[in-house]
């Protein structure tokens, strides 16, 4: 996935004297556009760039700070202090504080210029968020736990948040603590794991008596530690750890759509996938390669793409958008809506903007999880679904999220809150090579448009297996018993932290064309 590089901003023009704090020795600090201009001799020899130990480059006498990378600024003791986000490679960044002594400047006027630098460097944003902190130590590769003490934690301490801190010993224990938390006490649940930790997250919160009220008022965040990592590549637009923490603390609250599964008996929530075929099988097949990271999914590829298996099944589906031309429309009209929304917030004050973010009938506040519009996959299927029988199916994918992982865009046009699933279909008969080209168009942005890829926007719809008694069915990564399952959506049921209020993914190859 491309990613944003942190590399610092740079100068900017123009500036007035309001923006200007002057301290002796001919340090000055400007708010200048989008970024905070420190001319300072001694800061800026610290940040030039070195290479075995010698600096590069002439010797620069300001730095640039772009103020989505300032964390917090505070004047304290007669001391302005300015706490940021450093970028010490394209792929990391760091705490890094400045600080000043007022020297003759009054401080009536550094704390004015301190709040104008605070509501310019956040926006929408919430500031000091209230976190509960979810790390799994076996996430993965594992490593969490150093992930959380060397990239995360010091950036949120950074931007002054309120840190409560829980690892977790086994699964499902974050279903059981969300169930049970305080929903008044944090503003945001931080998973750091892969995608199964904010799964858990969402069920616990699913299972309370408050679940709408839960789910509309916790925002679900992520810190990248696992395989996948597909929430934090699709809401923070990356899966390094450092960057997202600076997402997430930088993050605008976000209505999404989550999706109830219906198995059994039970019901349970998904916010990612569900997935039968291949792609189950080299998720859920290979959970004995967890220490290769994301590398396990190709190795389960491999060992399972010329094997030419199929999946008998039948699928019923309520569909909405069966053709990809006016697939690429609505992507297209749900990207303009979201563009100028954005643009609306940025004139609203901050605290007007978290009242009310979602406009969903089904995100409000109520007793429980929605009722399910469709029944169960117990009860009869509705007249007006569409059903079809699949003797050679090769993949079946649904997703709520565009990245399913770093390099595997599947989902090109989800959007986060348009009450609809995007459904991927494939048959499984086809040749070897085909394969090959059909899943590594995945990474190149060109999967959508393939003649073999069938792809739906629905609202509903039922997998049944045939004539095959073991198999994987992956719900969010999550193996369920090889068994029918129902799924429909919720339009704007949950609420998680982005950087735009939309997924950072590019959409489908030629959106900006369409016709609407």
């Amino acid at each position: 996935m491309a990613e944003a590089s942190p590399a610092l901003a740079p100068p900017a023009s123009q500036k007035t004297a309001n923006d200007v704090l002057l301290f002796p020795e001919g340090v000055s600090i400007a708010l200048i556009d989008d970024s905070l201009i420190v001319k300072d001799k001694t800061q800026a020899r610290r940040h030039r760039r070195k290479l075995c130990g010698v600096a590069l480059g002439s010797n620069a006498s300001e730095i640039s700070i772009p103020l989505y990378n300032v964390l917090w600024a505070e004047l304290l003791d007669g001391i302005l202090i300015i706490d940021y986000a450093h970028p010490v490679s394209k792929k990391h960044v760091r705490a890094a504080r400045l600080t000043y002594a007022l020297g003759e400047l009054a401080a009536d006027t550094v704390n004015t210029w301190v709040e104008v630098l605070l509501e310019r460097a956040y926006g929408t944003a919430q500031r000091q968020k209230r976190a509960k902190v979810l790390i799994n130590p076996h996430a993965g590769p594992g490593g969490a736990d150093k992930i959380w003490e060397h990239d995360v934690k010091p950036l949120f301490e950074a931007a002054r948040m309120s840190l409560d801190v829980v690892r977790t010993e086994f699964s499902g224990e974050a279903i059981d603590i969300c169930e049970k938390l305080d929903v008044n006490a944090y503003d945001v649940v931080i998973p750091c794991s892969g995608d199964g930790l904010p799964y858990e997250c969402i069920n616990g919160l699913g299972k309370r008596s408050d679940a709408r009220k839960a789910l509309h008022q916790l925002a679900i965040a992520h810190i990248p530690c696992g395989s996948g990592n597909a929430m934090s590549c699709n809401l923070n637009g990356t899966h390094r750890p450092s960057l997202a923490a600076l997402a997430i603390i930088k993050g605008v609250r976000t209505p999404i759509d989550l999706m109830s599964v219906t198995q059994g008996n039970a019901r349970m929530l998904s916010f990612l996938s569900q997935s039968v075929g291949i792609i189950a099988e080299c998720d859920l097949g290979t959970e004995h390669l967890r220490w290769l990271g994301a590398a396990r999914f190709n190795v389960g590829l491999i060992q399972r793409i010329f094997s030419k298996k199929v999946y008998p099944c039948e699928i019923s589906m309520k569909v909405e958008i069966p053709e990809k031309a006016d697939i690429k429309a609505h992507y297209k009209r749900e990207r303009s809506e979201r563009d100028q929304a954005t643009r609306r917030e940025k004139d609203v004050p901050r605290e007007s903007s978290l009242a009310g973010e979602s406009t969903s009938s089904e995100a409000d506040v109520g007793d429980g999880l929605p009722p399910l519009r469709y029944g169960t996959v117990n009860d009869k299927i509705p007249d007006d679904w569409e059903t079809a029988t699949y003797d050679k199916l090769g993949n079946f994918y649904c997703g709520n999220m565009a990245w399913m992982a770093p390099d595997a865009n599947f989902f090109t046009a989800a959007c986060p809150n348009d009450g609809l699933m995007d459904v991927v279909i494939n048959d499984g008969d086809i040749s070897a090579a085909k394969y090959l080209d059909l899943l590594t168009s995945v990474e190149s942005g060109r999967f959508f448009d393939k003649p073999h890829v069938t792809y739906r926007k629905v609202v509903a719809y039922r997998f049944t297996p045939r004539n095959q008694k073991h198999g994987y069915i992956s719900i969010d990564g999550e193996h369920v018993p090889f068994e029918p399952f129902q799924v429909e959506v919720h339009q704007g049921l949950g609420t998680v932290l982005s950087k735009n209020g939309k997924y950072e993914a590019a959409g489908p190859s030629g959106w900006e064309q369409a016709s609407t």
